[in-house]
Parts: C-alpha cells; sequence; structure tokens
C-alpha cells in the first residue's frame, strides 16, 4: 500500500536512466524512455533509479509518478504509443501477457547476462507464464500479524492472546480489544484486512484459490465460502463493515499518528513493510509480530509484490532491458539500503531492513545492515518476517490474473455490504473468473 501511494505521486523527473504514457521520439543511444507506474518516493527508489540512469546513458527514463492505470495503457498500446517501462502488480502481470502486449525477456535475460538465479523462486514464478518469464520482480511483500502490545495489555491480555490458530479465541480477543466510543468506534479489536488477504484466509481452510497452471478457479470451493463466513462475523462482531470501513479509512496509516502510536488498532494482518514505518514514525512503540497460521498453527506467508516489465510496442527494448536489470539487481538493492540505513542512523531511529524479490540482495541487506539490538521489539518483529519466509506461498501466473482477481475481491465486497452471502457470491464470482480464464486460454 504504502509503495502504491508513493507511486501514484505526481513527479516528473527526467534521469539518465524513468515516466508517463507514450513511446520517446528520441532513437539511439540518446534516447528517452517514457515509464508507467513508478514514483520516486523515497531513497529506496532514488539510489536505484540513479543507478539504472548510469547503466542507459546516454538515453534517459522520464518518470512522471502516476501509479498503473489498466485503460491507460491499454489505450496507449491500441495507438501504439506504450511506454517503454512498466510497474505493476504480478497478479496482474499474466493478463497483459497473455494478451501479447509484453515483451518476453529471454532476449533480455541473455543479452544483459542476468542471473534469474538472484531471484525468488516464488517471486519468479509469479512473473512467469508458459514457461516464458515476462518480468523482474521487485518487492517481496510478506504478511504476517502485528500486535499494538499497550492496547493489548490495557485490556487485561498479552499478544500470545491473539491467535488465529484458535478461531473462536480470535474472536473473542477481538470483541474484548474492540472499544466503543460515544457510538462509535475508537478501537478495531483485530482486522482480518479482507478483502485484501483473502487468498491468506484460504490457504488457512485449505484452498487453492488458483489452480497451479492458473487456467481453473477454486472460489465455490465450500471451505473458502467459510472462511469468508468466519472473517466477515470478526467485522460484525466489531460493529459491522460500515463502522470499521469507516473508521480504519481515516486512520494515518503512515505518519505520526498512526492507529498503532495512537491506540486505534490493536491487532491487525499487515504487510511487513509496515514495520519499517513504525520505526520512522514511532520508533518507541511496543509491537509485537507473529506468522499467520492455520488452525493446526503452521505457519502461512502469503507474497505478492510489482514488476518490471517491458511492453512488446516499446521502441526503446536494449535500454529498458538494461533499466529493469539494474533496478533488480542484487549490488542496487545493497546501495538503497545502505542508504536508508544511514539516513535512519542519522536521525536515531532503526532501519528494519528491504524485503526484495532478490535473495541475494536480502541476504547482505539482513546480514550487514539490519542491526536492532538495541531495539529489541523490532529485531524479534524482523526475524518473525524472516522465518515466516519460509511458508511462502504465490497466487500461480495467470492469463487472466486481473480478472480473476476483480472477480474475487468484488465477492468479498458483496459480502461485506451484505448484498450476498458468502456462499452465493462466490459461486457468482467462479462463473466470472472461469469465463475469463476459459476465454484467457482460448485466445491463447
Amino acid at each position: 500500500m504504502a509503495r502504491k501511494l508513493l507511486a501514484g505521486a505526481t513527479v516528473v523527473l527526467l534521469l539518465s536512466g524513468c515516466g508517463g504514457v507514450g513511446s520517446g521520439g528520441d532513437t539511439g543511444a540518446a534516447a528517452t524512455l517514457t515509464s508507467m507506474g513508478f514514483g520516486l518516493g523515497d531513497e529506496i527508489a532514488t539510489t536505484r533509479a540513479d543507478l539504472a540512469g548510469k547503466a542507459i546513458a546516454p538515453a534517459t527514463v522520464k518518470i512522471g509518478g502516476s501509479a498503473f492505470d489498466a485503460q491507460q495503457f491499454l489505450a496507449s498500446v491500441a495507438s501504439r504509443t506504450p511506454p517503454d517501462l512498466v510497474y505493476l502488480d504480478r497478479q496482474l502481470l499474466g493478463t497483459y501477457a497473455a494478451r501479447g502486449t509484453l515483451e518476453p525477456l529471454t532476449d533480455c535475460i541473455a543479452q544483459q547476462h542476468i542471473d534469474v538465479g538472484q531471484y525468488r523462486p516464488a517471486a519468479l514464478k509469479e512473473v512467469t507464464l508458459d514457461g516464458k518469464v515476462y518480468g523482474m520482480p521487485e518487492f517481496y511483500d510478506n504478511r504476517v500479524l502485528l500486535v499494538n502490545d499497550a492496547a493489548v495489555e490495557t485490556s487485561g491480555m498479552t499478544p500470545r492472546d491473539v491467535s488465529p490458530a484458535d478461531r473462536a479465541k480470535l474472536t473473542t480477543a477481538a470483541q474484548k480489544l474492540t472499544v466503543r466510543t460515544g457510538g462509535g468506534l475508537s478501537r478495531i479489536g483485530f482486522d482480518p484486512k479482507i478483502p485484501e488477504f483473502l487468498p491468506l484466509w484460504a490457504k488457512a481452510n485449505g484452498v487453492q484459490m488458483l489452480s497451479d497452471d492458473g487456467r481453473t478457479a477454486h472460489l465455490d470451493d465450500p471451505r473458502l465460502a467459510e472462511a469468508l463466513t468466519y472473517t466477515k462475523s470478526l467485522i460484525d462482531a466489531q460493529g459491522g463493515w460500515s463502522a470499521v470501513k469507516a473508521f480504519r479509512d481515516s486512520f494515518d496509516f503512515f505518519g505520526e499518528k498512526n492507529p498503532f502510536k495512537q491506540g486505534q488498532l490493536a491487532a491487525t494482518l499487515m504487510d511487513d513493510w509496515y514495520l519499517n514505518v513504525l520505526a520512522n514514525y514511532s520508533p518507541d512503540v511496543r509491537v509485537s509480530a507473529a506468522p499467520f497460521t492455520d488452525t493446526a498453527g503452521t505457519p502461512i506467508d502469503w507474497v505478492t509484490g510489482s514488476a518490471w516489465v517491458i511492453p512488446a510496442g516499446s521502441t526503446h527494448k536494449e535500454q529498458a532491458c538494461a533499466w529493469i536489470k539494474t533496478m533488480t539487481d542484487a549490488p542496487s538493492w545493497v546501495a538503497a539500503a545502505k542508504a536508508r540505513a544511514e539516513k535512519r542512523k542519522a536521525a536515531g531511529k532503526a532501519f528494519t531492513g528491504v524485503y526484495t524479490g532478490n535473495r541475494v540482495a536480502d541476504q547482505e541487506i539482513f546480514g550487514s545492515f539490519v542491526q536492532l539490538k538495541d531495539r529489541p521489539a523490532f529485531d524479534t518483529a524482523v526475524q518473525t518476517v524472516l522465518r515466516a519466509q519460509d511458508s511462502a506461498f504465490t497466487m500461480p501466473a495467470s492469463p487472466a490474473g486481473s480478472e480473476f482477481k476483480t472477480a474475487w475481491q468484488n465477492a468479498v465486497n458483496r459480502v461485506l455490504s451484505g448484498e450476498q452471502q458468502p456462499a452465493d457470491a462466490l459461486r457468482q464470482a467462479q462463473q466470472e473468473a472461469q469465463r475469463a480464464l476459459d476465454a484467457a486460454a482460448a485466445h491463447r
């Protein structure tokens, strides 16, 4: 979420080495490449972009900072003026690869001597369709349970009392931790993060929402309806969707008045990067982290992230390839992590690491730059995330990945709004998703 917000910033910058839609008119070495979906929000982005700029000099890349827009992208493809570089959610990549709008990176990998072995297998799997790699993976977003120790303790509980392994106990904890003031919510007890994290709850109930080949939906599995029914009951127990969503939408998630600091949130499922937010804005907050588990206590970690891709109609594929190689290469990640670590150290704040799709980079980052002995709460939380990666799963790449995601998210929203019951909503989603999957397969 934080990275998507940063990508949405309206920044226009030319680098010798990232912009809006439309192919640059330059040809040859001094070309100006255009991009979509990427913004220069922090030192993790700017450090790598500077290095990528040097790698393609004297060519430059124009970064406009706009978030990925599917309609705008497809319109640019139709008019034969696509951007040269696109940064998008890996769950969506398969849809555009299947339509022929993305360039397979086979030649790019060979010509730039890209070591694909440096990337995490799960991340690489997300950008691979029908045996061809279509993108270079960037971040590696893990999901864990974060507990606000102070909020939990004021209710006479401990962080261990918030456990997804015992569903009845979790419901009781959510109710006990919820605080209402003047008829409204002043603290959410436990946020199950639906619709966003439904795949996590599905896996905990033994459901693989999409087949390994990305062509068969399993959204009508009764166990998925059971999981959705349970997570909806958690929301209902804390005041209902309207109240919970309105209160959650009021949070200053990325500032000094974040919900952990303000005591507005007792526990939640959250992406790993939120530890960096807390370390930056609320370094003294007491937070505990634990892996999400199924009812048997088996850890589960759903990972996703973004990827760099090259549109098939790009007129500067060679420079684009050099750019995405440098942006995702281990030395670039390490340089960016070093820049953030030094910035945090100068400010007297903790650096909790950067979780990337590059395993070689992560080994160096967490081995050399993440020093948290004087911040035991954050140290423990980081170690929890690193261990969670051992149980990571991803959603398979699919020729209708975008349509599949839309189908299940819309189903959850219909349930939350009271429009449909879980089983009915998921049956509809199954029909919608499978129709899109079949159409994509037939088109290919």
